[in-house]
């Protein structure tokens, strides 16, 4: 839980009690490899903190799987869209191996949004999320696949360590042996 409590602290310094409040709040989930966490259809009822372990999210564009993002160790993970306004889920999150959670509960998250001090962090950190993907969104439609790669590589090493192939290829919306050819011509 040190982790967790570590990670909001960077956002925003907590008090003891805000701290307790967390611990209380914050549950640990262990999900199996190819486990689903969220299911498109479904409501998104908790927000995640991965302590350990790989989550992919993927929807389905013309009956193909399309890979959004993989999440790693450290990272807050949610449908925003059915957490935030309860509604179902168009998306998937799915454990790439053995992966370790802390959630929190949409009923749960309420009450803690009583603590200022959470409530602060909430913000700072919807905040950045959202400047990050607007970010995100902009450099990745200008980028070549090769730009995308490197960025990855740059970036998120931990995805390019951890995914499969095939995942990554689908993020940077290339076929499989066209991420082969980009990754020997880094190497």
């Amino acid at each position: 839980m040190q982790q967790l409590i570590d990670v909001i602290n960077d956002f925003q310094k907590l008090d003891l009690e805000t701290e307790e409040a967390i611990k209380k709040y914050f549950i640990i989930e262990k999900f199996k490899k190819n486990e689903f966490i969220v299911k498109q259809g479904k409501i998104c009822n908790k927000v995640y903190f991965i302590k350990s372990g790989t989550v992919r999210r993927f929807c389905f564009e013309n009956e193909i799987e399309i890979t959004k993002w993989i999440y790693t160790d450290n990272q807050f993970v949610t449908s925003l869209s059915s957490f935030f306004e309860q509604k179902p889920s168009f998306e998937n999150f799915q454990a790439c191996e053995y992966t370790e959670l802390y959630s929190l509960s949409y009923s749960d998250e309420q009450i803690l949004l009583d603590y200022p001090l959470f409530s602060q962090f909430h913000i700072k950190q919807l905040r950045l999320y959202l400047s990050k993907i607007n970010e995100f969104h902009h450099l990745f439609r200008v980028m070549t696949a090769q730009q995308k790669y490197e960025f990855l590589l740059s970036s998120f090493p931990q995805i390019i360590i951890k995914a499969k192939l095939k995942h990554i290829a689908s993020l940077i919306n290339v076929s499989q042996e066209t991420l082969s050819r980009i990754r020997a011509s880094i190497s």
